[in-house]
């Protein structure tokens, strides 16, 4: 097991970390016997974190809030294995998200709400966030996903969901919508129930009912009143989703759109790694805070599925050796939804089959001959340790180059290693190339709609 880890950093480099200090202090140093009129203080490194972030805006900015895996000790939905051994599932549900996009940029309608996006997202919410909703507050773990717009919540009533729900019946500030709303206008296939704007989707062996509703959404220090989402009124089947999720696209019911005014246009995550499972990333909302000398690329914009964050891949390198990748396969077309994304509800890294095959194949090359195997959909894991070459992903304007922990996946049985990325699914005739969360840990990735720029920098997610 690897040794503490020393940051070597200023008060302005580590306010985070020097504001929980701060706040674990005076939590130590209080008198707090006999102090029965006192407020209640927090009693673990959770609710530390948790009055920083509500009372405080977290850390550097007013607008933070903590994303932590779904394998943190915050999470409710941490599993019982460790995330090593939920390798195989979490990649099979990969090919689900994987599903998930491509059916997004086959169509040919623009959608503005795809209520059967959420497929893969409600299996495994593998970057959560925590957000009040309603007057009383209801606290929801919401899965955060950069390639959906709506947010869906689920409410009082609610037939065959969990017990954490949305009081919407004791809410003072719930409004249900009509169905000669503005914003019913837009769901597809939606219907007038007794007025209400109402509207179904099946995924998985589950089928859900929603009404459009409002309601007041408080992220961090943040009250968002009249926010536009989906109330979850019944569940069936075995893929009931948990306590929603959070859209992070870029459509018009999404979450920039509707705060246009407050985070103008912007917003950047730092995902934490897995296996740093008592520390959390962060979620920084709008242009406050945000690194000055970040390198971006262009976001590209696909008219037909205009909420997916597209960038100019233009080449891959591994080692120092830059991939030959036929240049189609790499193209961005938006007649077809050919292209690559950013994609924070993807686990692992997948790219279209010639591409994927001139990276593995190079990477094999350079590891040289060490035995490969396979486990599960990774077609190259080794049984001995080995020395990985770098991989980077090469974008107009920036290069990211993976960290060993963000390009290699290891078992806790034996010392299998593998290269933490596959091809599409075989079944699948799949155009797009998906940056996923994996390969995205400790880097700060920054979404600048106001400025059409997708920046990446590295950064130690704590």
């Amino acid at each position: 097991m690897a040794g503490p880890r020393l940051l070597h950093c200023s008060l302005l480099q580590c306010p985070t970390l020097v504001a929980t200090s701060f706040l674990l202090l005076i939590f130590l140093v209080s008198p707090l016997q006999g102090a029965k009129n006192a407020p209640k203080h927090p009693t673990t490194l959770c609710d530390i974190h948790d009055h920083l972030e509500h009372d405080h805006g977290f850390s550097s900015g007013r607008h933070d809030l903590r994303v932590f895996h779904v394998f943190s000790p915050c999470s409710p939905f941490r599993p019982t294995t460790p995330w090593e051994d939920s390798i195989l599932d979490m990649q099979n549900k990969d090919v689900a998200r994987i599903w998930f996009l491509s059916s997004l940029v086959a169509g040919k309608s623009v959608v503005p709400i795809a209520w059967g996006r959420q497929q893969a997202v409600l299996h495994t919410p593998t970057y959560i966030i925590k957000a009040k909703v309603g007057t009383p507050p209801k606290t929801l773990f919401m899965a955060m996903d950069t390639s959906n717009d709506a947010a869906w919540i689920p409410c009082s009533g609610c037939v065959g969901c969990s017990s954490s729900v949305l009081l919407s019946t004791k809410s003072t500030t719930f409004k249900a919508l009509g169905c000669s709303s503005s914003q019913c206008l837009r769901v597809q296939g939606h219907t007038c129930d007794g007025g209400a704007c109402t509207f179904n989707t099946t995924y998985g062996s589950s089928t859900l009912a929603f009404n459009l509703s409002q309601d007041t959404l408080k992220l961090a220090a943040d009250p968002i009143p009249g926010y536009t989402f989906a109330c979850i009124q019944k569940a069936t089947g075995g893929s009931v989703p948990p306590q929603g999720l959070l859209g992070l696209g870029r459509g018009p019911l999404s979450l920039l759109s509707q705060t246009e005014s407050l985070y103008k246009s912007t917003f950047s995550y730092c995902l934490p790694n897995f296996r740093s499972l008592n520390f959390s990333g962060s979620l920084r909302l709008g242009p406050v805070g945000q690194p000055l000398r970040i390198k971006s690329t262009p976001l590209l914009t696909n008219p037909r599925r205009s909420s997916l964050y597209y960038v100019n891949l233009i080449g891959v390198r591994v080692g120092r050796k830059v991939v030959d990748i036929p240049p189609a396969a790499l193209a961005f077309n938006p007649s077809t939804g050919a292209g690559t994304i950013f994609d924070s509800g993807t686990v692992f890294t997948r790219l279209v089959r010639p591409v994927y095959e001139a990276v593995r194949n190079e990477f094999q090359k350079q590891v040289g001959k060490a035995i490969v195997t396979s486990l599960g959909g990774f077609d190259t894991c080794y049984t001995e340790p080995i020395v990985a070459p770098a991989v980077t992903f090469m974008f107009p304007g920036l290069n990211m180059t993976l960290p060993p922990d963000n390009l290699l996946i290891h078992s806790t049985v034996g010392s299998t290693s593998c290269l933490a990325m596959a091809a599409s699914p075989d079944n699948l005739n799949s155009v797009l190339n998906v940056i996923a969360s994996m390969q995205q840990q400790n880097f700060r990735v920054l979404f600048d709609l106001h400025n059409s720029r997708l920046g990446v920098a590295r950064q130690l997610c704590t």
